[in-house]
């Protein structure tokens, strides 16, 4: 039974799955407990997933806080390189006019150049410069311990070019230049202009160094930032993807433990609701809908219980009422019979008080003997043992007669029966006496509750392929709350009650025969303006 509730699209994921179901089924607790659970557990799922985007997010900042830092980095080395390029550049001016190159032993002949003071003392501050753009104060960050080393080196060498040239050039000075043809000699100038070139260059050569590998430092790093953010995220895709399956399972598994067992109940109280008491329901939950399945099947059983001794109670009734009617006609057709000899004075003369007398024996006899047929007619439905005789009669003539066995009381009572029949309308098959008796049961009811001077209509019509008879009478109506009731068995309207007429039987025993021909009946009324009753066959049932 479970295996037909479930959608065949999800079948089979369904049965991979059951173990699971079963499982969370089994728990021992409340559904609301699985609910908060389910609920929890995955608010856990989420948290856990925005724990581990932070987490990324977090390494990816660091990550761009470092090559921040890296760059700055990379800018004031720059600059350092810029400043010990530049006091190389400015050493460079400080070898003549056509001097290119410091000589290591003498100028070539013929060449003449003059040194600069303001060349040299410019030279000095641009070493100063060098030296102090090495301190972190200059930096404006503490440099590693590697590059502290090389900057520490750079600002040696600074130092010491710079005490060179105030210590050992400038002293040689004795005004604003110095030619190389006049008192100092090219071989007391030429080794330390050498020496000071030797420290420019290698002030150049650290500046450059830690500028390059710097860049190459931010490059490295901006390649590992895109290889871990590529793996961070793939992790975080994957943690994501992994935890929506988990809550996925998770609503699904708990879903289907509260709905499989929902849908098996709901199956078998369809199935108890038409009258199937044979099955059960399996739920294997631990919970309340555990409870509820047990109840089910509880109420299962003692409904089929119930059920079983009505259906006895039922076929007893009608085999009493059968019985009891049988044996009641029997001496009630003698005593009709006998009353009815006597009033015809067949054995001799009647006084008018005994013609009376007899009158009212035959009235009330037939009123009992129509009561009893009604009862024996109704337990026969109620038994199943009725079976029309189906075969095509005059649906007009059994009008006509209906109306000529009222039309006499109708007269008394001052009341005109008036026929309209519909020149579509005549043969129909069905069974002729069990609609006969529909439609006398329908004239006399209209009899009965029309005052004088009031009008009964009868009419027959052809609508959507159905045959109708409706009886319209000009009565007090019906209200509201009895239109459905006196279908039903020994019911009746207040002002049939206040009349003392009949058992409710009538109209109880019309809805049936109009139904075992596959038709239908209905009143349409309001209080004050009389009603009309109307049954309809079915198209199938009828010939024009």
């Amino acid at each position: 039974m479970a295996e037909q509730l479930e959608p065949g699209s999800a079948i089979g994921g369904r049965r991979r799955i059951d173990p699971l179901v079963r499982a969370v089924a089994r728990l021992p607790v409340t559904v609301r407990t699985k609910l908060l659970i389910a609920f929890v557990g995955t608010s856990l799922l989420l948290v856990a997933v925005g724990l581990l985007g932070q987490v990324v997010l977090g390494q990816s900042n660091d990550r761009v806080a470092s090559v921040r830092a890296l760059q700055e980095r990379a800018v004031e080395y720059s600059r350092l390189k810029a400043a010990a390029e530049s006091l190389r550049d400015v050493l460079a001016q400080n070898v003549g006019d056509d001097f290119n190159v410091i000589w290591p032993d003498a100028a070539p002949p013929g060449i003449r150049g003059t040194y600069s003071l303001a060349v040299d003392l410019s030279a000095v501050d641009a070493a100063i410069g060098v030296a102090s753009k090495t301190t972190p104060n200059q930096l404006g960050f503490t440099p590693p311990p590697g590059d502290q080393l090389v900057l520490q080196e750079i600002e040696d060498t600074a130092q010491r070019l710079r005490r060179l040239i105030e210590q050992r050039l400038i002293p040689l000075y004795t005004g604003p230049t110095i030619a190389l043809d006049e008192e100092v000699t090219i071989e007391q100038m030429l080794p330390i202009r050498a020496l000071a070139e030797d420290y420019a260059s290698d002030l150049a050569t650290g500046a450059t160094g830690l500028a390059n590998g710097t860049r190459e430092e931010i490059q490295d790093l901006i390649e590992r930032n895109a290889s871990s953010f590529s793996s961070s995220r793939a992790l975080f895709i994957g943690v994501a993807a992994g935890a929506l399956v988990l809550a996925l399972t998770l609503g699904f598994v708990l879903s289907w433990s509260l709905i499989g067992p929902i849908q098996r109940i709901d199956t078998r109280l369809a199935a108890i609701a038409a009258g199937d008491f044979s099955g059960r329901v399996e739920v294997e939950n631990r919970d309340e809908l555990g409870a509820l399945g047990t109840n089910v099947d509880r109420m299962n059983d003692e409904l089929r219980r119930v059920y079983t001794e009505l259906e006895a109670a039922s076929k007893h009734k009608s085999e009493f009422l059968a019985n009891m009617s049988h044996e009641l006609r029997t001496p009630l057709n003698a005593i009709i019979g006998f009353s009815q000899v006597l009033r015809d004075e067949m054995i001799g003369s009647v006084n008018e008080k005994q013609a009376e007398y007899l009158d009212d024996i035959i009235s009330s006899g037939n009123h009992l003997l129509s009561l009893i047929n009604d009862v024996l007619d109704l337990s026969k439905v109620e038994a199943g043992q009725v079976e029309l005789q189906m075969h095509p009669f005059s649906l007009r003539e059994a009008l006509e007669r209906g109306v000529v066995m009222v039309r006499e009381r109708a007269t008394e009572e001052g009341v005109r029966v008036a026929f309209a029949a519909d020149p579509e309308v005549d043969v129909v098959d069905g069974d002729e006496r069990r609609i006969k008796q529909v439609i006398f049961n329908l004239l006399s009811n209209a009899v009965k509750f029309t005052p004088a001077g009031g009008e009964i209509d009868v009419s027959t019509t052809r609508v959507n392929g159905e045959v109708r008879v409706s009886v319209a009478d000009t009565g007090p109506g019906i209200a509201p709350e009895d239109r459905e009731r006196i279908f039903e068995e020994f019911q009746q309207s207040e002002t049939g009650v206040g009349l003392h007429e009949g058992t409710g039987l009538g109209l109880a025993l019309s809805k049936r025969f109009v139904e075992l021909h596959g038709g239908r009946i209905w009143l349409e009324s309001e209080p004050g303006h009389g009603s009309t009753f109307t049954f309809a066959l079915p198209a199938g049932s009828s010939t024009s």
